[in-house]
């Protein structure tokens, strides 16, 4: 595929840069730029220095005023860094720009992001999609790929710098490159069509046997999949960073009064998350669309844990699921004080409060789960004649027989069904 840019062979040391163009939102760009730190952090780049700088108004060629940019190169240069970094999404004209009068690679928040998913993608689905937000990223910053090209050859003979592909009479390499990016856009926008139809059918085969599904939701680095691990003993992948988990993996787990549950972990949110890439891992997502309901949990220990959950809910809201049911969680509440503690139940009244690590608040919330579905299944007692075995197939197959008994000459038996086949086992219920 096509490079988003021509890194160098090893960035290690990052000077970032966040502009706020508003004094009220300084604060809050401050947070972002911390943010940053952690993101950039996950790629295994040391961070030198960085600078929050606050500019009157936007300008085309540098973002901020050009005073201040000579003075932020300049730094860049006295740390040492092999790489400035902007939380601000930066044009392909401003990004020229900082290269060319800086002598220094630059990339932004944008990039970085799309890396780490690069880094994470390990499934088939993932990966597509990392690739396709990659290529419609790259493509307005093609001009500047290619520029080694200048004094190479590269006619219609195959001749070198022409990427594998002959150009015609008249065609520069940046058009044939932007023509093979096209025919790569069909293709990738095509295979993940093809795994959209493969996910469906699942669904469906998943849909005939009505088990109830819920989709684990929130900002990255919460403990989705943490918490998906401990409910269902599952192996799904976990670390400490961002963007840890960035496929879906759905699990099954039952309760305490013998229901099944399917229970989906989903990639994390995250502030300023592209705009492509909500769309690119809108598949990934659209489990969240699918489920019956959402777990939404929250970090109990970030200072910033309102503001993520309100970054959560407005990408459920664009993505369609802002009318789902949600089983609110406060996890990691091991690492709170008490203070902080009432601060939250105030914030989040409705919320549950638990801590994957040690386990306070684990059966509570499984008994919120059952309530969750209770209008879903019911429990019964039945006594059934020794031919109407069909119907205890039927419980063990589409329920839970939690106990068995022939002794009588009858078949005796606890189970929970779901609600829509109550009325087949109604004649043979014991009141």
């Amino acid at each position: 595929m096509f490079d988003i840019r021509e890194k160098p062979n090893m960035v290690e040391r990052a000077f970032l840069i966040g502009a706020h163009f508003d004094r009220r939102e300084k604060q809050h760009a401050m947070d972002l730029l911390e943010e940053l730190k952690e993101l950039v952090a996950t790629l295994g780049i040391e961070v030198v220095a960085a600078e929050q700088v606050f500019a009157r108004e936007h300008t085309a060629r540098y973002l901020i005023g050009s005073g201040k940019s000579a003075e932020l190169m300049k730094q860049a240069k006295e740390v040492n860094a092999d790489v400035i970094i902007w939380d601000n999404e930066l044009s392909p004209a401003q990004q020229r720009a900082w290269e060319t009068e800086g002598d220094i690679a630059v990339i932004d928040r944008h990039e970085v992001i799309l890396d780490i998913f690069n880094m994470r993608a390990k499934t088939r689905e993932a990966r597509l999609q990392v690739e396709l937000a990659r290529l419609e990223y790259s493509i307005p910053r093609l001009t500047r790929m290619w520029a080694h090209l200048d004094r190479q050859g590269g006619g219609a003979g195959g001749g070198q710098g022409g990427a594998g592909a002959a150009r015609g009479e008249g065609e520069t390499q940046l058009e044939v490159d932007r023509r093979l990016a096209a025919k790569r856009l069909d293709k990738l926008r095509a295979d993940l069509e093809d795994v959209k139809r493969q996910r469906d059918t699942m669904r469906k085969e998943r849909s005939r046997v009505p088990v109830p599904h819920a989709a684990i939701v929130g900002y990255t680095n919460a403990g989705k999949s943490s918490l998906l691990n401990k409910l269902t003993a599952a192996d799904a992948y976990v670390e400490n960073k961002l963007f840890a988990t960035l496929d879906t993996t759905t699990r099954r787990m039952e309760l305490p009064d013998g229901q099944s549950l399917l229970v989906t972990d989903t990639v994390g949110f995250i502030r300023n998350l592209p705009h492509d890439l909500v769309q690119s891992f809108r598949a990934t997502l659209e489990e969240a669309i699918q489920a019956d309901f959402l777990i939404h949990v929250i970090d109990a220990s970030s200072l910033q844990a309102v503001e993520f959950y309100h970054t959560t809910t407005k990408v459920l809201s664009e993505l369609g699921a802002g009318e789902k049911r949600v089983l609110l969680v406060l996890n990691k509440i091991d690492l709170v004080d008490d203070t902080r503690l009432m601060e939250l139940r105030r914030e989040f009244p409705e919320a549950l409060t638990i801590s994957v690590k040690t386990g306070q608040g684990l059966e509570d919330m499984l008994h919120r789960l059952h309530d969750f579905m209770i209008d879903r299944v019911v429990r019964l007692t039945l006594s059934l004649p020794l031919d109407r075995m069909d119907l205890v197939a039927l419980a063990h197959q589409e329920g839970k027989v939690l106990s068995e008994d022939y002794e009588t000459g009858m078949a005796e038996i606890q189970c929970v069904i779901p609600k829509h086949l109550e009325s087949r086992f109604t004649k043979f219920a014991v009141k």
